[in-house]
């Protein structure tokens, strides 16, 4: 695992030592960006960005954000076989203070609502087997922690039949292997 692009680029990310955790591959990871920035359907300045990095697990998505310019990330990751590979990864970047760990339970400890930003991406990579995805989704539609051309990226598998919530509108859809991820927008 590597960091595809900017200040970083080239850098190594330390990977999960368990099969719990299924980090994100570089291919995969490169086309979401890619997507993002020469899609005419988003309006993301990466400069500027707020991003919100949900299950972080080692943190590839949010440390490519921070080495593309984002001027803030947020992880929040509560599995202990995976952080301290987090903050190790983020700890070798040496250079950047722009970012927060969250070491809580998404679903338990009411995060959302101490979150003081708007972010312009918020990405969500929840277990394959996470049944939780819409209480999730609505919960971010309802603190209104999404700003208005921010989009939210999921990554699941690809024979997962997740519901939106209707507050959202699929923007994109790509699959890769097992993996599909999906690009949301916030109708409100």
């Amino acid at each position: 695992m590597r960091i595809i692009s900017g200040s970083f680029k080239g850098k190594k990310i330390l990977p999960p030592n368990d099969k719990k955790t299924r980090p994100l591959k570089d291919l995969t990871k490169e086309s979401i960006f890619n997507i993002i920035k020469h899609s005419n359907k988003f309006k993301i300045n990466f400069s500027n960005s707020f991003v919100l990095d949900l299950f972080s697990g080692v943190g590839s998505f949010g440390i490519e954000c921070l080495s593309r310019g984002a001027k803030k990330v947020i992880f929040i990751e509560n599995y202990l076989g995976v952080l301290h590979l987090l903050k190790k990864n983020l700890i070798n970047l040496k250079t950047i203070e722009n970012y927060e760990i969250i070491e809580k339970n998404i679903y338990g400890d009411n995060v959302f609502s101490k979150l003081n930003y708007k972010f312009d991406i918020i990405f969500l990579d929840p277990p394959y087997k996470d049944k939780n995805l819409v209480d999730l989704l609505i919960e971010i539609n309802d603190i209104k922690i999404l700003d208005k051309n921010g989009i939210v990226i999921l990554h699941r598998h690809k024979s997962e039949m997740d519901t939106i919530p209707s507050s959202y509108n699929l923007v994109e859809k790509k699959v890769y292997g097992i993996s599909k991820i999906l690009f949301l927008s916030n109708l409100n």
